[in-house]
């Protein structure tokens, strides 16, 4: 059996935020396992995490879509923290994950809420812009740029939330997922949807990794290095946003868990 935790990220009150599992393990799965559950699971993510040898609190991680394995993923990341924090009695200020991105840190601050110290990646301005993005996304962005994901920029926000994406176009770009963005309102400083059919996730709720490239680019427009972000998805999320130096951002934000249970499979 493994146990599973249902972990509603970057909310405060269940039903909100983006929902990963959990499923810390003793000893690490086959991928194709992983994968299975991850599809079993329907969640945006699947994050799967084992304890390595040593003193230190510090964990392996992967992610699993239910389609394919991903590169970074934040909300199930904070997810991931929440659980060792919360149900598994994990001491100290902080953990650390291994990562194919590299070493992720998660801190808890005395209020509960977690900051992720994900890498910056900011995104660099296309020359040419794909062909059909306008058509795809249901609106014509002012500016387009890519990092790991395509960043579509929008000049209001009523223009992110009216956009009514075709999925089908949308997985058809070579891109993990296509960010629409744009100024906030208010105590927010930018808004933010993300699209990610090619992965199998039509519309994320709350898309941490996303940050790592909104923040650089938000900081760099309106030209400061704290912000405040709200993705504009059905469900919607806040994060507290810092871009550091030495190419790293703070992503922050709360978690509750929704079901606590057990997997009845093993790894055969």
């Amino acid at each position: 059996m493994i146990p599973y935790y249902h972990v509603d990220a970057f909310a405060q009150i269940p039903f909100t935020g983006n929902p990963a599992g959990v499923c810390p393990l003793a000893a690490p799965l086959p991928a194709a396992l992983m994968q299975r559950i991850a599809a079993e699971n329907n969640l945006a993510e699947t994050a799967f995490i084992v304890s390595r040898p040593g003193p230190a609190a510090e964990y392996d991680i992967r992610w699993f879509t239910p389609t394919v394995e991903i590169d970074l993923c934040g909300h199930a990341t904070l997810a991931s923290a929440h659980v060792l924090f919360n149900h598994l009695h994990l001491a100290g200020p902080a953990v650390s994950f291994h990562s194919q991105s590299g070493p992720l840190r998660v801190s808890r601050e005395a209020d509960g809420r977690l900051v992720l110290d994900f890498p910056s990646r900011p995104p660099q301005l296309l020359a040419e812009v794909p062909v059909g993005l306008a058509a795809a996304l249901g609106g014509t962005p002012q500016a387009v740029l890519a990092a790991r994901d395509l960043v579509a920029v929008f000049a209001s926000e009523a223009e992110v939330a009216a956009l009514q994406p075709d999925f089908a176009a949308l997985g058809q770009l070579d891109y993990t997922g296509i960010i629409a963005t744009a100024p906030g309102a208010g105590e927010v400083d930018f808004v933010s949807r993300f699209f990610g059919p090619r992965v199998g996730v039509n519309e994320d709720p709350v898309t941490g990794s996303a940050h790592s490239t909104l923040i650089p680019f938000w900081a760099a427009e309106l030209g400061r290095t704290e912000l405040r972000a709200r993705q504009i998805s059905a469900r919607g999320g806040e994060l507290w946003c810092r871009l550091r130096e030495g190419g790293r951002v703070d992503i922050g934000g709360y978690a509750v868990t929704y079901a606590v249970g057990e997997l009845l499979i093993g790894a055969g």
